[in-house]
Parts: structure tokens; sequence; C-alpha cells
């Protein structure tokens, strides 16, 4: 590879937000309502996936939920930053 070659920066709505929470987590609904906002501000795409559906999931973030993955690489965990999050995404 050439010395001079740089990665493409994503633009924001080619990236994918991903929250890694459970039901009855206040913490991943504070979560949820900051990504869906910052996402849709970006024109991100975002999902959610559930720890109780999914046990590899479950054993990687059980004590750390909510997650939040930025092109399945972890961002945060606990409380989500939305000023952080946004510059994530408009790297």
């Amino acid at each position: 590879m050439s010395p001079l070659f740089r990665r493409r920066k994503k633009k924001p709505g080619d990236r994918t937000v991903t929250l890694i929470g459970k039901p009855g987590c206040h913490l991943c609904d504070d979560a949820r309502t900051v990504v869906a906002e910052v996402c849709a501000q970006t024109g991100a795409a975002w999902e959610e996936r559930d720890i109780t559906q999914d046990e590899e999931l479950h054993r990687a973030y059980w004590e750390q939920i909510p997650v939040v993955l930025v092109d399945g690489e972890q961002h945060t965990f606990w409380r989500v930053d939305p000023g952080r999050l946004r510059r994530e995404l408009e790297g």
C-alpha cells in the first residue's frame, strides 16, 4: 500500500450506530433518545440490539449496557454524550 494512501472518511449517512441494551433499563431509554436524535440530525442509520435475545452480546456487554457502537466499534457505554457522538459521526 502506498504511503500516500489515505482512508476516506465516511459520510454520516454511511455510518451505522448500534445501541445495545435491554428492556426496562432506564439508561438504555436515555441512550435511545440521544442516539435517535443525533442520528436524525446527521443522517446516520441506527439499530438497536437486545442483550436478552443474544447470548453473545449478553456475555460481552451485560455489565456495560447501554453500549453504543459506531460501525461495529465500541464508542461508549452507560451514558451517551450527544456532542461526542455527533463529532464521531461527522468525523
